[in-house]
């Protein structure tokens, strides 16, 4: 059994996250609602909500939890060749609801979505407040990669990402850690290992390492600052990360 949190309880009403059950590995809570107060409240606590259409809000905090350290970020000599070759263009929080789109359409090993019509409004809200981000690629007008996630303090949480072209949301991963390096973040949360994760450089990290980084990164000043980027014309060509 795990606890029930009433839609009325106050946002950080969450058990500790050494609570959740082993198996399923994280399950912590149900319940509650998808408010932004209680998104943040449950990122800042390493929480997050996953679950599918007609069940309640499930909440999660799996251990070991999948992080990559940005300053540690691996790109292999082949997906470097793939950036600087491939044309895309790179922007940052230009078409976050068309991202979250993107992501949500099934897949080959996915037929149905957990990012449901309730999830995609909460977390364009959260985007509209600037808690929530999104990194495009585009080959001309054509949006063809991306991924989406939460940001607190020096920590980015990402959600989900999708691809229309080869390896395109493993370049938009690298792209989006290159940058991350640049602002100087603590951690990339990536919630679950995939062997494709762990090429990039990511990490298995215990529950309680975990949540101490989170508490330094959440805390620590300084954000995802848009107008940055804006300012590094350059960064607009990807290549000149790599």
């Amino acid at each position: 059994m795990i606890p029930w949190i009433p839609e009325h309880a106050p946002p950080d009403a969450f058990p500790h996250p050494s609570l959740a059950l082993a198996e399923p590995n994280g399950l912590l809570a149900s319940g509650g609602d998808l408010s932004p107060a209680r998104l943040i409240a449950a990122y800042q606590r390493g929480i997050f909500p996953w679950f599918s259409e007609h069940e309640p809000i499930l909440w999660w905090s799996p251990s070991p939890r999948a992080v990559i350290l940005p300053a540690e970020l691996h790109v292999s000599r082949s997906l470097k060749r793939q950036i600087r070759r491939s044309g895309f263009r790179a922007s940052l929080d230009t078409a976050f609801a068309a991202v979250m789109e993107s992501c949500a359409e099934p897949r080959q090993d996915q037929p149905s979505t957990w990012i449901t019509a309730e999830m995609r409004d909460a977390y364009i809200e959260l985007h509209q407040m600037g808690h929530a981000h999104s990194i495009e690629l585009w080959a001309g007008d054509e949006l063809v990669g991306g991924l989406y996630g939460v940001c607190c303090g020096r920590a980015f949480f990402g959600e989900s990402m999708f691809s229309r072209a080869s390896s395109a949301s493993r370049m938009a991963m690298a792209i989006l850690c290159a940058q991350l390096q640049r602002w100087q973040f603590e951690m990339l949360d990536c919630q679950v290992e995939s062997e494709h994760l762990r090429s990039m450089g990511a990490i298995a990290m215990p529950r309680r390492k975990f949540l101490a980084l989170l508490e330094v990164a959440t805390h620590n000043p300084g954000s995802w600052r848009i107008e940055r980027w804006q300012l590094d014309a350059d960064l607009c060509d990807p290549a000149c990360l790599f």
